[in-house]
C-alpha cells in the first residue's frame, strides 16, 4: 500500500450572505466566461424562461440586464430560496441551449454571484446599475437603445416586471412616481456594485465580427466542430494577428481556456 506523506484538504466555499429582506443582485456568468447567447432567440428564451418561474417560483423582478457573457438580476424570493430558483431558471435554459447547438455539459458559472439588497438607498443604486451596465460597456449611449433590460416595461407596466413598489419609493402617485424613476435612471453616476469583473480591450461585438468574418463561421461556437488542426490555426489567428484575448476567445468560442492557451 502507498502511504502519502501529505493529506489533501479541501476548503469548503464560504456559505453565502443571506438577505433579511429576501432582495438580492445577483450576477449569473457563462463557465470559461464563454457567451451564452449566440443570437436574438437565445436571449428570447432567457427572458421566457424568467417569465416562467417567476409564476412558478413567485419571486419578484425588478430590474435584469441580459449581457453576452453574463446577466444581471435585482430581485426578490419569496416561495422558493435563491439557490432553488436559479437552479431552476439555468436547468431549463441550458436544456434548450445545449439541444440547439448540439452541446453537453454546463453553460453557467457553477456558482452565481449574489449580494443582499437591505434598504431603498442600495436598492435604487443596484437598479439603476443594472439597467444602466449596456451603457457603462459602451454598448449604447442610451439606454432605451439596448433591447435585453426591462427598462421599457416601466413604460409599458408590463406583467415581466414588479414596477408599483419602484415607483412607489419615488411617489405614491405613479404618473410622477415614474417620471421621477426614469430621470433618476437616466443620470450619470459613478454608483459601486457588485461587477462581474470581465474587461478586454476589443468589444465583443467587433471580436465576434472579427471570429465570424475571419473564420468562415456564423457563430464562434462553430469552431467545436472542426477538424482540430483548421481549428487550432483559427485559435492562433485570433490571437495573433487580431489582437482578441485568450479569456475572451474561450468565452466567445466555448472552446475550453486551457486548449486555448496550449494552442
Amino acid at each position: 500500500m502507498v502511504k502519502y506523506s501529505k493529506e489533501v484538504i479541501f476548503v469548503p466555499r464560504a456559505p453565502r450572505t443571506k438577505s433579511k429582506s429576501g432582495t438580492y443582485h445577483v450576477i449569473m456568468r457563462g463557465i470559461n466566461r464563454q457567451s451564452i447567447f449566440e443570437d436574438i432567440e437565445d436571449r428570447e428564451k432567457f427572458i421566457q424562461t424568467l417569465q416562467r418561474y417567476k409564476d412558478i417560483c413567485q419571486f419578484k423582478l425588478y430590474a435584469y440586464c441580459l449581457m453576452d457573457n453574463h446577466i444581471h438580476l435585482l430581485l426578490k424570493v419569496d416561495k422558493e430560496p435563491l439557490e432553488t430558483v436559479f437552479r431552476r431558471i439555468c436547468g431549463s435554459y441550458v436544456l434548450f441551449y445545449n439541444n440547439k447547438y448540439d452541446r453537453s455539459g454546463n453553460l453557467f458559472q457553477d456558482r452565481f454571484k449574489s449580494e443582499p439588497v437591505e434598504d431603498d438607498k442600495y436598492f435604487l443604486t443596484a437598479f439603476r446599475y443594472i439597467l444602466r451596465n449596456p451603457v457603462k460597456a459602451g454598448i449604447v449611449t442610451k439606454i432605451e437603445n439596448y433591447r435585453w433590460t426591462n427598462y421599457v416595461d416601466y413604460f409599458e407596466q408590463s406583467n415581466m416586471t414588479d414596477s408599483d413598489f419602484v415607483i412607489d419609493i419615488f411617489n405614491k402617485d405613479k404618473n410622477k412616481g415614474l417620471e421621477i424613476l426614469l430621470g433618476y435612471v437616466n443620470t450619470e453616476n459613478d454608483d459601486k456594485c457588485m461587477e462581474i469583473g470581465d474587461r478586454q480591450s476589443i468589444r465583443d461585438d467587433d471580436a465576434r465580427k472579427i471570429i465570424k468574418d475571419h473564420c468562415k463561421v456564423e457563430q464562434g461556437i462553430e469552431l467545436q466542430k472542426l477538424d482540430i488542426d483548421e481549428r487550432d490555426t483559427y485559435l492562433r489567428d485570433l490571437k495573433k494577428e487580431y489582437g482578441l484575448s485568450i479569456r475572451q476567445i474561450a468565452r466567445l468560442t466555448g472552446i475550453s481556456r486551457g486548449i486555448v492557451e496550449r494552442v
